[in-house]
């Protein structure tokens, strides 16, 4: 623990000498400009509109509240940086939403058939092996995308359970070093491009489950493993969902933060819900798997051309030059170590240094919270996609659930998912919570109690859908246990928008990436867990994973009490001395 603390210091003191530079810099060319301005006096153009006496706010380096938006509040409040801008430069969620909702009806419709693909997959490996092994062993053969009750073995889903864990393993570990590094790199370059690179990792996972399952006599299942790899290399899922949260954060006020991260998580289940019920109906129109593999490649390849064509860019130019100043400047303060002294001190979990942040504007409460804050959403998120693979095999197991049953069972519970967040979540927040009077400033101010009760409702209704998960004894309670565990859904949008709303705006990237961090952690640790649970109990106490998880959330209900409202980092102000019109912004960012 001494030394966590020790790396959290060091970075948090790295970023106060960053602050510091900054702020000596912007002094200087305020200094400059004050000397030009005093010694070029016949630069002031006198006309009949110039005011007899001139202006004491000409000699002011602080910018006023009550004009347009200058440079300093695109960059404290990016929301308001593109407001003259016409409405097709202008960045909103409702640009990047058309093109997120195919994308996650791919992502989503693919779950069951991949998870059975391997399963038949594996399943034919294994009675291939028992056949040589026994010569008087005899099976029916195998159809793929069929319900074959030879697998119903738990040999079999001890097998398929550590297939997943090795393909979680993979993408998770690579993705723990690069989400970081993407979360803060979108931050200079813009979020487009990084969404972009990371669906490039998603869409060649789906050729090389193509290609597994076009020859599966000539391409072994296991071949599927290097794409896992190049997944995570590209971020995976996690880096595409994390930056385009931090596109609507770009776009939002923090009182309506919530909301329209909402909809994002709304358009994720939505695609989970829609998606196998139309990959359903793929698999019996065409009476194979395929279709659904070649449906998902299309799909990533429109999300890549819709967004670099059409979509906005949410980081203006100026918040753009001001992200690389303070990169520049931490990296001549590093520029003297040799490159063998870097990888020595180099710490993936520096990133996490922004969850305890140290100097002026900081407290022990804010810190706390912070840590809290991202503790529970790593663990819902962890147990939500560490669990996904088993949720599947688990009732074809107990109840001989095939593909299409599976696919229906998907979309029952997450209807009810998008119903919470699209429905639930907005009517909760339109009348509990009060909106900003017209004219007034939004600010990060921390979460607020409704933020905090929405939090503790999720948690226990995600512990009573787990505990309904181990009791059921029929489909039909297995299918009402995941009906109240999705209406915990209004849980993930309100937990990351409380913790931006902790943070200064030009630290969104930052700790959407140390968030992007413990997800990809938590894509190792919970499916190496969950799985080797269920690989080690299926057959003998097959609901002991269920009843661990039930045990899990139990404690972070607990830990959900220690939150405290109206707790945020209130970072000096820094003054800049140029301010730019939103017509100069749009000509590099409209078109990034």
């Amino acid at each position: 623990m001494a030394e966590n603390e020790d790396a959290f210091t060091m970075a948090a003191q790295d970023e106060a000498i960053i602050a510091r530079n900054h702020d000596e810099l912007a002094v200087r060319g305020h200094d400059q400009s004050r000397k030009h301005d005093s010694a070029t006096p016949e630069m002031v153009v006198d006309d009949e509109e110039s005011p007899l006496l001139p202006l004491k706010s000409h000699t002011n380096t602080t910018p006023s509240r009550n004009t347009s938006p200058n440079r300093t509040d695109r960059i404290t409040e990016p929301w308001t940086a593109f407001e003259g801008l016409p409405w097709y430069k202008r960045p909103s969620i409702y640009w990047l939403l058309p093109a997120f909702f195919p994308f996650c009806l791919a992502w989503g419709g693919l779950i069951v058939p991949k998870t059975y693909l391997v399963l038949n997959l594996i399943c034919q490996d294994y009675l291939s092996d028992r056949a040589v092994a026994d010569p008087n062993f005899h099976t029916l053969p195998l159809i793929l995308g069929e319900q074959n009750d030879q697998c119903r073995d738990a040999h079999v889903q001890a097998l398929v359970a550590r297939f997943q864990l090795y393909s979680g393993l993979l993408s998770g570990i690579f993705s723990a070093f690069v989400a970081p590094y993407l979360g803060a790199l979108s931050d200079r370059v813009g979020r487009k491009k990084i969404i972009g690179f990371s669906t490039l990792g998603i869409f060649i996972e789906g050729i090389a489950y193509l290609m597994v399952g076009t020859h599966p006599q000539a391409i072994s299942v296991y071949w599927l493993l290097p794409a896992f790899l190049l997944d995570g290399i590209c971020g995976s899922f996690t880096s595409v969902m994390g930056n385009s949260l931090a596109y609507a954060t770009d776009c939002t006020p923090p009182e309506r933060r919530n909301v329209a991260i909402g909809y994002f998580h709304g358009t994720l289940f939505a695609g989970i819900a829609i998606g196998p019920m139309l990959a359903g109906a793929m698999m019996k129109w065409t009476g194979g798997l395929l279709v659904v593999f070649y449906y998902s490649i299309g799909s990533h390849l429109f999300f890549i051309l819709f967004l670099f064509i059409l979509v906005p860019e949410s980081v203006s130019t100026t918040r753009q030059d001001h992200a690389w100043e303070k990169y520049r400047i931490k990296k001549v303060e590093t520029q003297e170590e040799s490159w063998l002294d870097t990888i020595k001190k180099y710490n993936v979990f520096e990133a996490l240094s922004i969850l305890r942040p140290r100097g002026p504007g900081t407290s022990n409460a804010l810190r706390r919270n912070l840590t809290l804050l991202a503790a529970i959403d790593t663990i819902m998120f962890g147990v939500a996609m560490g669990t996904m693979g088993i949720i599947l095999i688990y009732p074809q197991y107990l109840f001989g659930w095939d593909p299409v049953q599976a696919s229906s069972f998907l979309t029952i519970a997450n209807v009810c998912r998008v119903t919470s967040l699209l429905v639930v979540l907005p009517l909760i927040t339109r009348l509990f919570r009060k909106p900003v009077p017209a004219g007034g400033k939004s600010a990060h101010r921390g979460a607020d109690m409704l933020d905090i009760r929405i939090v503790r409702v999720a948690i226990l209704l995600d512990l009573i859908g787990y505990i309904g998960y181990a009791t059921a004894m029929t489909g039909g309670m297995m299918v009402a246990s995941a009906m109240i565990a999705a209406f915990s859904g209004v849980g993930s949008p309100t937990l990351s928008s409380a913790i931006t709303a902790h943070v200064p705006p030009d630290r969104t990237g930052r700790v959407l990436g140390a968030l992007g961090l413990l997800h990809a952690v938590a894509r190792v640790i919970a499916p190496t867990v969950f799985n080797t649970i269920y690989s080690l109990t299926v057959g003998h106490f097959t609901q002991a994973v269920f009843v661990c998880l039930g045990s899990l959330f139990l404690v972070v209900f607990v830990l959900s009490w220690f939150l405290k409202p109206g707790v945020s980092y209130d970072e000096p102000d820094v003054s800049y001395p140029h301010a730019s019109s939103p017509t100069e912004e749009s000509s590099s960012t409209a078109n990034a």
